[in-house]
């Protein structure tokens, strides 16, 4: 007879839950509320199955992805890579220099500081997933710079539009600086969709690019890592094939007749719809121990970064970038 109060308790948690996931697929729903719906849901009633709704959340996103590449033709992936591909590195570079400058003088942990600053330079918790297990990093260096990557990315979603409305941003110029200074795809999507079609596209295109330097920086880490340990063994990084089939999604719209175009284009507008959902799950994953698992100065090297890359990739935005 205990245990019947609990159980009911746990039947209620996961109804609610569902009731919010499903909201955030109803045209009410935006990415910026799906993500805020999520982090209220897990502080105040709880996951019930964080661990389900993580790979989730994973999958979901980058099946998102692949979809919005129908929405978009093969030429304007090019011509958007080819035109963002020095704003990319100028961006990786400036954020891995300035990141180890900052952990050194901050006095922070090693590994915590690389990976605070991987995830700030190339694509936020993939970065981080990608580039810890490769130079050893432990649970604990983890776990506080996916904390503090996951709350500024958060911050993100809701400052970026707002500041650009306010700069009076062109959709090229948003979807640059949002590809350059927000971490995860996840967030560089829902900012770019909440702020028009048009950024969209192209912050998702650019974001993408970003996220291919997982690799290069993955394998250096690993190599570096390991002739520091006295050995030369090789690593495997994970590749993000889903930036495969999104290309590949963009050259099928190119490739096929008129009469399929309103079939990819619902497909696309899937995508969106579950960039709603998508979000609700990462915020979701947000618990009050992760929240404590960000220490102060770990906290303060992750805003400094994302401040500066942010501001310095806005001025480049706003003044040298074409609208």
């Amino acid at each position: 007879m205990r245990s019947r109060p609990r159980f009911s308790s746990s039947r209620l948690t996961v109804a609610l839950f569902g009731l919010a996931a499903a909201f955030t697929l109803t045209p009410w729903a935006t990415p910026a509320l799906g993500l805020g719906l999520g982090v209220t849901v897990a502080l105040t009633l709880g996951n019930p199955a964080p661990q389900l709704t993580g790979r989730a959340a994973k999958w979901l996103l980058q099946i998102a992805v692949v979809g919005l590449g129908f929405g978009t033709t093969f030429a304007a992936v090019i011509a958007v890579g080819r035109t963002g591909v020095g704003y990319t590195v100028v961006g990786i570079g400036t954020a891995l220099t300035l990141g180890l400058l900052l952990g050194y003088w901050l006095g922070i942990e090693r590994q915590t500081s690389f990976l605070i600053t991987a995830g700030t330079s190339i694509c936020g918790g993939s970065a981080i997933a990608a580039v810890g297990p490769a130079i050893g990093a432990g649970s604990e260096a983890m776990s506080v710079s996916l904390a503090t990557v996951f709350l500024l990315n958060a911050v993100a979603l809701y400052l970026f539009p707002p500041v650009g409305h306010l700069l009076h941003l062109s959709q090229h110029q948003f979807a640059v600086w949002a590809a350059i200074a927000i971490h995860d795809t996840s967030s560089v999507v829902g900012a770019a969709a909440s702020y028009g079609p048009v950024a969209l596209e192209q912050a998702t295109v650019l974001k993408l690019a970003r996220a291919l330097w997982i690799v290069p920086l993955t394998v250096a880490a690993a190599i570096a890592s390991r002739r520091g340990a006295g050995s030369a063994a090789a690593t495997r990084p994970p590749f993000p094939w889903f930036i495969g089939l999104f290309v590949l999604a963009a050259m099928a719209r190119s490739a096929l007749p008129s009469a399929a175009i309103p079939t990819l284009d619902g497909i696309a507008h899937a995508a969106r719809v579950a960039l709603a959902l998508t979000l609700f799950l990462i915020g979701a994953g947000l618990t009050r121990s992760t929240l404590r698992a960000v220490g102060p100065r770990p906290l303060l090297q992750g805003v400094l970064l994302w401040g500066a890359v942010g501001g310095l990739s806005l001025l480049l935005a706003a003044r040298w970038v074409q609208p």
